[in-house]
């Protein structure tokens, strides 16, 4: 799935808006980033090759015993059906909810802890004044999200509060809202910095842009 099913120019200047107004009111730098997927997930469709050649495999072997259909094809009928069934499955594994379920939940988990963090290093969040950057992290075709916060956050908020606002994300992404669930993410940030004693300074400036970052990968 592209970004751009999911996301419009509209939705994209709404986000922003939105994080230029939770920004008003907390020292927090809210970074939106959104990736299509975090891999390709090659894993997933061999899996999917060798799901699909011993399923092709079982059925002919079923089909011969019970009439013989193959008749004096010799081998043929256990290896052709074989190679079409594992270039089907390799094929129908490419599918974003096929590699979902191929991929084990708690490899797409440190896949999207992994990518998140690296996200943090490119936008450089943790370079602003007082360390109060905060990455909201979102992978489409994965399911997944990350809220990633620096030092100067997590020494005031606890990490329970991220997590409840990555499991609203995963919920509106798997309802084929994300540019809603991305938006409401980002206002509740906003309203946990200020609960959490974290004021804007009288000199404080925009350090990190608010427009949500776009990325393939």
């Amino acid at each position: 799935m592209k970004i751009s099913d999911l996301f419009s120019k509209a939705d994209l200047d709404r986000i922003e808006r939105a994080t230029a107004e939770a920004e008003r009111h907390t020292s927090g730098e809210i970074v939106p980033y959104i990736v299509e997927r975090i891999d390709d997930h090659g894993e997933a469709r061999w899996c999917g090759a060798t799901l699909g050649a011993l399923a092709a495999a079982l059925i002919a072997g079923i089909v011969h015993l019970a009439g013989g259909f193959w008749g004096g094809t010799g081998v043929l009928w256990i290896t052709l059906p074989t190679l079409v069934g594992a270039g089907a499955g390799y094929l129908i594994a490419g599918r974003e909810a096929v590699s979902r379920w191929l991929v084990p939940a708690d490899t797409l988990d440190r896949l999207t802890r992994a990518r998140a963090a690296e996200a943090f290093i490119d936008e450089e969040i943790f370079t602003t004044r007082d360390r109060t950057g905060i990455l909201i992290f979102l992978a489409l075709a994965e399911h997944r999200a990350a809220v990633v916060a620096d030092e100067g956050i997590n020494r005031e908020v606890p990490q329970a509060l991220w997590d409840g606002i990555v499991v609203d994300l995963v919920a509106g992404m798997k309802a084929g809202e994300a540019a809603e669930a991305l938006e409401h993410a980002v206002v509740r940030c906003g309203e946990i910095l200020a609960e959490h004693h974290l004021p804007p300074r009288s000199d404080d400036t925009d350090e990190l842009h608010g427009r949500p970052r776009i990325r393939g990968r």
